[in-house]
């Protein structure tokens, strides 16, 4: 992937991890946005408080860089409790989630990152310790083989998907709360990088917050990640105080447009107007055509697009729209 898609991808970066979590939000109340979702889950961990119980296993999910995991770490905070992390493609053997099961204490959140992505080996040993706090495990092979049930404390499942249709339904049945988190709206984007403006020790104005937030793809993730960006153009350029002209002139030099399109999203568009005249045009025709992986286009730069209303897809490809015709001044189809 390009380092123009890294920047606006909603994906978490490994170098970024440190920044991002002195940038998390550790309780509900600083928690911006997802308002219905916080409305229960506060009701949900007051409860669970109440009764000395742990809370019932949640499963959080939508589109990558809303939040699941600042989600999953504030509810071990507001719980009390410790919090381990692993993710679906790291637990590669029924062996390795048992070892992971066994080390909880009582009311431990386990957080699993991508839980889509488990296999169903491994799946399966999770089913009876979710419901019954319990392990089975086999010992011996063929005939002679026994199998023991060891007790497992009270605990936490918290699942994190991008794509929770790809759960199998045993698996999602098992979850006592599920929800879906949805994109931001620029106000609350503005919020959310006024208080990383002031962790980060920024000083910047209403007005340019407000113009990061409306490139940021309606995403915490890359609003925060052009927010230091921003903060690296003030530092040497030597500005006491970032202003939204500051903000303009340095996403600019990012290529970042005010929609937020970057390089490769313009590629895109420019490369179906003027080489298929607009369209429709199948997936690998684009990607011979843009240079980019079909996998690059189909996960990271067609779904923004379609989502701004950009692009449709058609049964014969993709098709540019009206809207993006006009923001691109292309000449409009004759009605």
């Amino acid at each position: 992937m390009s380092d123009q898609n890294s920047l606006l991808t909603p994906n978490s970066l490994q170098e970024e991890e440190p920044v991002e979590r002195t940038l998390r939000p550790e309780t509900l109340k600083e928690y911006v946005g997802q308002q219905n979702l916080k409305d229960s889950l506060s009701i949900a961990l007051q409860a669970a408080k109440e009764r000395g119980s742990s809370l019932d296993h949640v499963l959080l999910y939508g589109p990558p860089g809303l939040g699941k995991t600042s989600l999953a770490h504030i509810i071990a905070k507001e719980m009390g409790t410790t919090i381990r992390i692993t993710s679906g493609p790291a637990i590669s053997k029924a062996g390795d989630l048992a070892a992971i099961l066994t080390g909880l204490q009582p009311g431990d959140i386990l957080f699993i990152d991508e839980v889509h992505r488990l296999q169903r080996t491994v799946e399966e040993v999770l089913y009876p310790a979710m419901e019954d706090h319990c392990l089975d495990i086999i010992l011996g092979k063929g005939p002679s083989a026994r199998s023991i049930r060891m007790d497992l404390p009270a605990f936490t499942l918290v699942g994190a998907t991008t794509r929770a249709g790809s759960l199998s339904q045993p698996l999602r049945d098992r979850f006592g709360h599920i929800h879906r988190l949805e994109y931001y709206e620029d106000d609350e984007l503005a919020r959310i990088l006024r208080r990383s403006s002031d962790l980060l020790g920024m000083r910047v104005t209403d007005t340019a917050l407000a113009h990061i937030a409306g490139r940021s793809r309606k995403t915490p993730r890359i609003a925060n990640r052009l927010l230091r960006r921003v903060r690296d153009y003030g530092q040497v350029k030597r500005l006491t105080e970032i202003t939204e002209n500051d903000a303009e002139k340095a996403l600019n030099r990012l290529h970042i447009d005010r929609l937020g399109l970057d390089i490769t999203d313009h590629l895109l568009i420019t490369t179906m107007h003027t080489h298929f005249q607009d369209g429709p045009v199948g997936l690998d025709t684009l990607a011979a055509a843009t240079g980019e992986e079909a996998e690059t286009i189909e996960d990271v730069i067609e779904p923004y697009l379609l989502r701004i209303g950009f692009l449709s897809r058609t049964p014969r490809g993709r098709v540019l729209t009206e809207n993006a015709k006009r923001h691109f001044g292309f000449p409009l189809s004759l009605v």
